[in-house]
């Protein structure tokens, strides 16, 4: 592929990778899980709103072991796409309909990249949730008032305190985790 590509729709950035990536036209052989761990292992949770590091590929990793373990893999890379778009906070995004329909579609080349189902199963939303919950706890300062978040209600921390890890780690056992569940 050229650079400037005419066929292509908007515009590209240059992955870790050094791959063209088009955000709005987004292609299965431009996807790269080294891409994906190394962008998630740089980017930290809460847009950086918390008390310490903690990465979204740490954060990944946990979703895909706390989920069935036959979803492991779709909850690893359930944020995947936020290698490639950032990672913003739930309550701006969901006001984004544009952000949203590219990092819907986005996924959908994902998950047919990585030969997942396209629709993320229920119980990875639930080990999400319950991550989240965890990371409440462990690495946000004490809230000013309850979160009033519809689907966090019932939803219970895991027991044990978050590993935090360093960008390096998360990258190394990221790619590890993702080897142990494809075999590749």
């Amino acid at each position: 592929m050229k650079i400037g590509d005419s066929t292509r729709v908007g515009n590209w950035f240059q992955t870790y990778s050094g791959v063209e990536y088009y955000i709005e036209d987004a292609r299965e052989d431009e996807i790269f899980i080294e891409d994906i761990a190394h962008a998630l292992s740089q980017m930290c949770r809460f847009n950086g709103h918390c008390r310490t590091f903690h990465s979204v590929a740490a954060h990944s990793i946990l979703v895909s072991q706390v989920c069935n373990p036959e979803n492991a893999l779709w909850g690893l890379l359930h944020d995947a796409s936020e290698a490639y778009t950032g990672d913003m906070v739930r309550p701006l995004k969901e006001g984004m309909d544009k952000f949203k329909a590219v990092e819907q579609a986005l996924m959908r080349v994902i998950c047919k990249k990585f030969g997942l189902p396209p629709e993320m199963p229920t119980d990875v939303i639930l080990a999400d949730n319950i991550v989240l919950a965890t990371e409440r706890r462990d690495i946000m300062s004490t809230s000013p008032r309850p979160w009033s978040i519809d689907y966090m209600e019932g939803v219970v921390p895991l027991e044990e305190k978050l590993t935090l890890l360093q960008p390096s780690e998360a990258k190394i056992l990221f790619l590890e985790r993702f080897c142990a569940l494809t075999g590749e």
